[in-house]
């Protein structure tokens, strides 16, 4: 089974960039597609965006378009979510999932999550 670990979380003021790491402790995440989820409390997890095995097709919720880029590099085993211009909206608990699959979920495969704050 595939293992995901978020990283690259923290504090950012608004109007900064930062890039989120999903890595993988399988060569077998190749082949999942992989998608990033935002949380704030009291709500469910939103999703941002998901990216296919080899990066030919992604999605972006409507909210995430034009700021956030996700990609991937397999022979790292790592799936980034980049994040430009934040705004306090995009605060809130990261997550990445996975799936061999389905590219939209349900996905099998979760992370534990990297915190985000956006100060302003």
């Amino acid at each position: 089974q595939v293992q995901l670990v978020e990283s690259g979380g923290g504090l950012v003021q608004a109007g900064g960039s930062l890039r989120l790491s999903c890595t993988a402790s399988e060569p077998a995440f190749s082949t999942y597609a992989v998608a990033w989820f935002r949380q704030v409390p009291g709500k469910d997890r939103e999703f941002v965006a998901a990216i296919i095995w080899n990066g030919s097709r992604i999605y972006y919720a409507q909210s995430a378009k034009g700021r956030f880029i996700i990609s991937r590099d397999n022979a790292k085993r790592v799936v980034y979510l980049q994040v430009n211009d934040s705004v306090a909206q995009d605060t809130g608990v990261y997550y990445c999932a996975a799936d061999q699959h389905r590219p939209l979920g349900p996905y099998d495969v979760w992370g534990q999550g990297t915190q985000v704050t956006v100060s302003s």
